[in-house]
């Protein structure tokens, strides 16, 4: 992990994305500048982000931050950038419940601008746990935090969850659906099982994955529930935090109508992953912090939702991630950043517990 080499996150010149942006803004503000134009550091490989400040005697928000769909150029990391559907999925969160979503300002459906399509929303100042050197690493501002305060932070965050399922209706999230003629659930696994066909289509295939998709079919459970609006990408990096406490909430590409549990997994799992590699570098990481009963107890608690099948959940959100390493390593290669190595599985950086999850010995 800490000899890695980092992807590449962006083909894109930052001067020329500044100066295109400020001709744009003029066009929905007039005689408005963007100033302070930048491209952090942390930047996704996913959909960009510009964050840049309004020059405007009177401007709807002083601080924004724009999110660019990839590339489609640069080996995206997905096959599709719907920055309407994220838009959309914003503005519906922050309208039919109380989390901490930023201000979505403007949406720009045309790619001519900035090449791609974008939107604009207000920028919340805080602090958000890194994901390089993870947060579980020492040196950290969550690793480096007290018990109590990290246990502020798990619950504050899982209310997240639990406030988010509860208070969106399901019904008004309909445009979040997935395709396929089976029930949500159903519909979710299918569409991972075309990203990774994309993914693999003229390159090596994964036999990891491909039992991971079998193991699923043998945990299925037997009743999903009923599906709810998930965040998709729930996890504590995608959260800002004003100390310990949540005040915006942050990358919704993922969104999509399914069981709550879901989310549940991929925020168990997404710690587990980190804490995971930064217990193999030799550190201690944070096996206190985010522990699966821990996070169920709490949701149930706070929902009246016990949650069910997490063994499945679990395995589907680390089979979900292996899909992204995947991607991510064909895309390193594709820019002679790292060589395609004899057996494709161990270019995912979680290969090992993935294996355990399909064995069934992950938990013991």
């Amino acid at each position: 992990m800490a000899t890695a080499p980092r992807p590449r996150t962006t083909t894109r010149d930052p001067e020329e994305l500044a100066r295109r942006l400020t001709d744009w803004l003029g066009t929905r503000l007039p005689g408005a500048k963007a100033v302070g134009v930048s491209v952090p550091a942390s930047n996704g490989m996913s959909s960009e982000t510009l964050l840049f400040n309004i020059e405007h005697p009177e401007p709807p928000l002083l601080a924004c931050a724009l999110r660019l769909a990839a590339d489609p150029a640069a080996y995206t990391v997905f096959p599709e950038y719907d920055m309407v559907r994220q838009y959309r999925t914003m503005r519906l969160v922050a309208d039919r419940s109380d989390l901490p979503v930023p201000k979505a300002l403007w949406l720009e459906e045309d790619p001519g601008p900035l090449g791609a399509p974008f939107f604009v929303m207000e920028r919340v100042e805080g602090r958000v746990p890194p994901d390089v050197m993870p947060y579980t690493y020492e040196g950290s501002w969550l690793h480096a935090a007290t018990d109590t305060e990290r246990e502020h932070l798990e619950a504050a965050s899982v209310a997240l969850l639990a406030r988010l399922h509860d208070q969106v209706p399901a019904g008004e999230a309909a445009f979040l659906a997935l395709p396929g003629d089976g029930d949500p659930l159903h519909n979710h696994v299918a569409s991972q099982r075309a990203y990774y066909e994309w993914v693999v289509g003229g390159l090596s295939r994964s036999p990891l994955i491909e039992a991971a998709f079998d193991r699923l079919a043998e945990l299925w459970p037997h009743e999903p529930g009923a599906p709810v609006l998930n965040w998709g990408d729930a996890r504590i990096g995608n959260v800002v935090y004003d100390g310990f406490e949540p005040v915006a909430v942050l990358d919704w590409e993922m969104a999509a109508l399914a069981p709550r549990e879901v989310d549940l997994g991929w925020t168990v799992y997404l710690h587990r992953f980190f804490h995971d590699l930064t217990v193999a570098s030799g550190q201690c990481g944070l096996p206190g912090f985010l522990r699966r009963e821990r996070v169920e107890e709490r949701y149930a608690r706070l929902t009246g939702h016990t949650p069910r099948d997490m063994d499945f959940y679990t395995l589907y959100a680390a089979l979900r991630h292996a899909i992204v390493m995947l991607r991510v390593a064909y895309r390193q290669a594709y820019f002679g950043e790292v060589a395609v190595p004899a057996d494709p599985d161990t270019l995912i950086l979680h290969h090992g517990s993935l294996r355990a999850m399909v064995q069934g010995s992950y938990w013991d």
